[in-house]
């Protein structure tokens, strides 16, 4: 039997984290491919979401333009728990921007393969002067200081419909953790 592990994207299984760990996340590791953790409870889920989403910086936004062409983009997030939404900036010239301005449709994938968080949502276009200012701050404070300013830059306000976790097939099954913008947990 191989010694447990933890597994960190594309690096594959590794003995130790790269960098920093995030505090209050559970971490999952695998022994072989058909050895899992047990599934966690939708009430662990939801709290893992929200740490991941207070702590992590990144996320994948795809969008699609009006005739169907998809786009598929790395953006910095902030994730504000008092508003229940994602603050995103781009440059509103980036397909992302003009992508979201005739529906509003967005999706957004914070983590790794193997502990994704999924959410469908809604987006609207804030100007940086109509962004309030503890939000601006708030932004740059987590992202050490990068505050997009001036007129070629844009925030996204997004507010979750949807979000699903899981990590393996074993949580497949309860993996809705919001719909219609309400916690189911």
């Amino acid at each position: 039997m191989l010694p447990k592990v933890r597994f960190y994207g594309v690096l594959g299984l590794l003995p130790e984290a790269p960098g920093p760990r995030r505090e209050g996340v559970t971490t999952p590791s695998v022994s072989t491919m058909t050895d899992h953790d047990p599934p966690r409870s939708r009430e662990q889920r939801k709290q893992d979401v929200l740490v991941r989403l207070r702590q992590d910086e990144d996320a994948w936004v795809a969008t699609a333009s009006p005739d169907g062409v998809p786009t598929l983009v790395p953006l910095s997030f902030l994730w504000e728990d008092g508003t229940g939404t994602l603050v995103m900036a781009t440059r509103r010239t980036n397909p992302t921007a003009v992508n979201v301005t005739p529906h509003g449709l967005i999706r957004v994938t914070v983590g790794h393969t193997r502990d994704v968080v999924l959410i469908e949502g809604g987006a609207r276009i804030v100007e940086a002067a109509d962004l309030p200012t503890a939000t601006r701050d708030a932004f740059a404070t987590k992202l050490r200081g990068w505050s997009p300013r001036g007129p070629r830059w844009m925030f996204l306000r997004i507010t979750p419909h949807t979000v699903r976790a899981w990590r393996e097939e074993n949580e497949l099954a309860d993996r809705d953790l919001m719909h219609s913008g309400t916690w189911l947990v």
